[in-house]
């Protein structure tokens, strides 16, 4: 393998190399076959249909391998170290690609870029395009319609930061009364959970101060908004489930399952989360409502963009690459595979035959914004590295169970930023 050199600084343990599924590959009758490292674990199962149909069809041999959640750096770093390494691998954007970029397949002039419905989707590498956004996803807080009627509260109770508190207060004061555990489901800081707020939360801070400055990047974030980040985390702590020492043994699965059965009012999360929910609940007993921060409430919509760029890995055989670009423009051109990518996954690609989702957070989505409310862009794909992430976690799981102050989360955002930015810049 060229790179091969590059991954001894990359090793992992053999436990995180164990958790991933030993499949083997063998080539198809056509000469190539596919490996893609999937991201998502929540669309696992559709994955392993949409492949071993496709395999079915064409006779390409298509293997699908998900990380474990919170664990797909680290996968990839073991996996390419393999003589079999994905064919099809995953970046989170700009900085993510700075670890991989000399593994991506130049995808200028190839058939998925030439179905993109618009070149932001494009990953650049210099004159190079090293990978392909593949999914739009939203995020926010996700209601309960019924159990927040039962409080005594719609919807339009809530267009605010202000109003969120007043009735999470309310409900978390009553909660006995209104048969749940809590407002909001469990803020788990368990490495399955803590994307949701060292990530995703985060990203709101960045977000309000990158438009305040007019710029979309930095090397020396100035956190003028933490005073809001600091009050949204409070209420998810406070208005909880659970006691807030508890939070750190708290997963991903905990929250969706306290949602699930009824035992908190919201839960913040993402449209991927549609498919599980909808096991349970109808289209009209869910919505996602905005994250509120407290800086333009009347104008914010859900946090919509992407972080999911497909690159394709230059050291494959020739014939894998071309399975692997064949494979990767039958999923966003083909009928079966854009209706899997709508219906089983929830997405919406930004390819020209994409089917019409029926994720009724992604038509909430189209709903707000068409009503003149602002999405909030997704930047979390500019922040300096998974360190700085994962200072974030600890210092938020320090501070939620009291063995750490909030000048710790601040230092943290702030001159973790700076530290990691100049490691990396």
């Amino acid at each position: 393998m060229k790179n091969f050199k590059k991954l001894t600084a990359m090793a992992v343990s053999a436990a995180m190399i164990a958790s991933v599924a030993a499949v083997p590959m063998t080539v198809s009758a056509e000469g190539g076959k596919v490996y893609y490292l999937n991201f998502k674990p929540e669309a696992d199962e559709a994955w392993q249909k949409l492949a071993k149909s496709y395999t079915e069809q064409t006779g390409v041999e298509v293997t699908v391998v998900t990380a474990a959640s919170g664990q797909y750096e680290t996968t990839l770093q073991a996996e390419m170290g393999k003589s079999d390494a994905p064919t099809l691998f995953q970046v989170n954007g700009p900085v993510g690609l700075q670890n991989w970029a000399d593994y991506c397949y130049d995808l200028t002039d190839s058939d998925i870029v030439n179905n993109l419905t618009s070149d932001a989707f494009a990953l650049k590498n210099g004159d190079e395009i090293a990978g392909v956004g593949y999914v739009i996803e939203s995020y926010g807080i996700i209601a309960n319609v019924a159990l927040l009627e039962k409080a005594g509260y719609t919807l339009d109770s809530i267009k605010s930061f202000d109003d969120l508190k007043k009735v999470a207060d309310d409900i978390q004061a009553r909660a006995d009364e209104l048969g749940v555990k809590g407002a909001f489901a469990s803020t788990g800081m368990d490495g399955s959970s803590d994307w949701r707020f060292k990530t995703h939360l985060a990203n709101l801070p960045v977000y309000y101060e990158y438009k305040a400055d007019g710029i979309d990047n930095t090397d020396a974030i100035k956190g003028d908004y933490l005073d809001n980040y600091k009050a949204v985390f409070d209420l998810y702590i406070t208005d909880s489930t659970c006691d807030p020492a508890e939070l750190a043994a708290k997963t991903g699965d905990d929250a969706r399952n306290e949602f699930l059965n009824g035992e908190a009012v919201f839960y913040q999360n993402g449209s991927w989360e549609y498919s599980s929910l909808s096991e349970k609940f109808g289209d009209d007993e869910i919505a996602m409502i905005p994250i509120y921060f407290g800086v333009d409430d009347a104008n914010q919509g859900l946090c919509t963009g992407t972080e999911n760029y497909w690159c394709v890995n230059v050291d494959a055989d020739d014939e894998d690459i071309q399975a692997t670009l064949d494979f990767m423009n039958w999923c966003i051109s083909s009928e079966e595979g854009t209706k899997a990518m709508a219906n089983d996954m929830g997405f919406t690609i930004p390819f020209k035959n994409a089917q019409e989702s029926p994720n009724v957070f992604v038509k909430q989505d189209t709903a707000y914004t068409e009503s003149g409310l602002t999405p909030v862009s997704w930047n979390f794909t500019t922040m300096p590295s998974e360190e700085w992430k994962n200072g974030l976690g600890s210092a938020l799981t320090a501070y939620a169970a009291g063995t750490g102050d909030w000048d710790g989360v601040v230092s943290a955002f702030v001159d973790g930023w700076a530290s990691e930015a100049a490691l990396n810049g």
